[in-house]
């Protein structure tokens, strides 16, 4: 009979990224400026229903609540792509 999944090594390091404009938020916080998508998500009939990353899913004010998430499920890593900051 043939596995149905795929084995992975004991050691195996479980983990998740982000990637900043569709998690983070904060559009207009800490100095920022409006980015590339800022600006497309702006332009009508790009998005559907006119969303855009303003909010997101609110990881700039929710990162430790985030974490504490990941930790539960047993990541063991985790690759954030904030954008910089001055």
């Amino acid at each position: 009979m043939s596995k149905l999944f795929c084995q992975f090594p004991k050691d195996f390091l479980w983990g998740c990224a982000t990637a900043s404009y569709q998690v983070e938020g904060a559009a207009c916080e800490d100095g920022r400026t409006p980015s590339v998508w800022d600006t497309f998500a702006r332009r009508p009939g790009t998005i559907a229903m006119d969303h855009t990353g303003d909010r997101a899913t609110d990881h700039y004010h929710r990162f430790k609540e985030d974490i504490e998430l990941m930790k539960q499920i047993g990541l063991k890593a985790y690759r954030s792509a904030r954008r910089g900051r001055a």
